[in-house]
């Protein structure tokens, strides 16, 4: 995914499932909005788009977004649930984030927000989380 992008599922039924889904990686201006994202399974290693250039990415873990590296990302009235690690992951210095009006049900580990305390990036991380509904079957990683 390169920069100033939007998937947009107004007016449709649109599923991602089933593979690595969503990977943001060193991109600015993304915006995520109407998907039904779930069961996403880890990937092998692979070339991520990392504008303009393609950089290497290890494994995929099976997050529903993962967001590496990226800014003025907007994840917006999303259903997320039943992936195989994170829903949304925000991680290695990903800043400018906001995660609104969502409907996250049935998984483990919800959201990870910066992936180490020794990361020095991921201090300046700014994340707004706002009107979420936290469903049912939900067990670690929420807000409080």
């Amino acid at each position: 995914m390169n920069s100033f992008k939007t998937l947009d599922g107004r007016g449709a039924s649109v599923h991602i499932a089933g593979g690595p889904c969503i990977t943001i990686q060193y991109v600015t201006n993304i915006i995520i909005h109407g998907l039904h994202i779930h069961d996403c399974k880890q990937g092998g290693n692979t070339y991520v788009r990392d504008s303009p250039e393609y950089g290497w990415r290890t494994i995929s873990d099976g997050d529903g977004v993962s967001i590496f590296g990226g800014s003025h990302v907007w994840v917006d009235h999303c259903s997320l649930s039943n992936c195989n690690d994170g829903l949304i992951d925000a991680i290695r210095g990903s800043t400018a984030i906001t995660i609104s009006n969502n409907y996250l049900t049935h998984h483990n580990k919800v959201m990870l927000l910066g992936h180490s305390d020794t990361y020095v990036q991921d201090k300046n991380m700014q994340v707004t989380i706002a009107f979420n509904h936290f469903g049912e079957g939900l067990v670690q990683r929420m807000p409080r």
